[in-house]
């Protein structure tokens, strides 16, 4: 039978475990996408010439490579009190003499959602820059479509399928308790799950990406702390609508007097 102090030791080991690896992953993502974004300007001025409007499997993959590295650098913040608590499940069934799976199973899954929306996304990149509807392969839209999206993202803000998937992303334990599953299958499809609700939170605010560039960094990162706050701040419903009628104002003045 395990003890008590035994028990903390085990908690103690995978919260470690678990913050080194995620540290590593982080720092990771966010080199690549910063050393990405800084060579962007220079890349999208090439990739703006009329012979570059044809992506080749090449470019496919790179930019797909790009979606998927940026979504680990922005999403992976802000699911982090999810994953230190159900490594400390996994380390109480563990100690248990119960069945676990590994940490990693559930971060794989989460990963694995967002990875689809990466797809999505370079697919989207793709069709607006060959029809002549992005600056460049990492630019951004016109004036106007921005703001259609700032509005729609404003408005979006207040629906009610964002309150549902904001107040499962913002209670970890509950959503655990609801959604356990045995095994390394049961934790991917948790990942897979949880990362479902995480899309439904915030897929209007990742189309921002488009308005001020794909890569543009001060931009990146402050799409990352807005979904970190809406998700670990108290009130964090209260800072999501807020935020939502910045979003519509923003937008109706982009739509109407257009920037360069």
């Amino acid at each position: 039978m395990t003890t008590e102090t035994e028990f903390r030791a085990a908690v103690e080991r995978e919260r470690i475990l678990v913050f080194a690896a995620m540290a590593i992953l982080i720092v990771l993502a966010w080199s690549y996408t910063i050393n990405v974004g800084l060579k962007s300007a220079a890349l999208s001025e090439a990739l703006a010439m009329p012979t570059m409007k044809s992506w080749s499997t090449a470019d496919f993959g790179y930019m797909f490579a790009m979606w998927a590295v940026m979504m680990v650098a922005m999403m992976l913040p802000s699911v982090t009190p999810m994953i230190f608590l159900f490594g400390q499940v996994r380390a109480k069934r563990k100690s248990a003499g119960r069945s676990y799976a590994p940490t990693a199973a559930f971060v794989g899954g989460y990963l694995l959602a967002w990875f689809g929306v990466s797809l999505l996304a370079t697919l989207v990149n793709w069709g607006l820059h060959s029809g002549d509807a992005l600056s460049s392969m990492m630019g951004r839209v016109a004036p106007q479509t921005g703001g259609i999206l700032l509005m729609a993202a404003g408005i979006f803000q207040w629906t009610p399928l964002k309150r549902t998937c904001l107040d499962h992303c913002r209670s970890p334990l509950a959503f655990l308790t609801q959604n356990w599953r045995d095994g390394i299958p049961g934790a991917t499809w948790m990942g897979l799950h949880h990362g479902a609700y995480c899309l439904g939170c915030c897929w209007l605010l990742m189309a921002l990406l488009f308005v001020l560039g794909v890569m543009n960094l001060p931009w990146v990162a402050l799409l990352t702390v807005v979904v970190l706050a809406e998700k670990i701040l108290p009130r964090g419903e209260i800072l999501s609508r807020g935020l939502g009628i910045l979003l519509v104002i923003w937008g109706g003045w982009l739509a109407t007097t257009g920037w360069n």
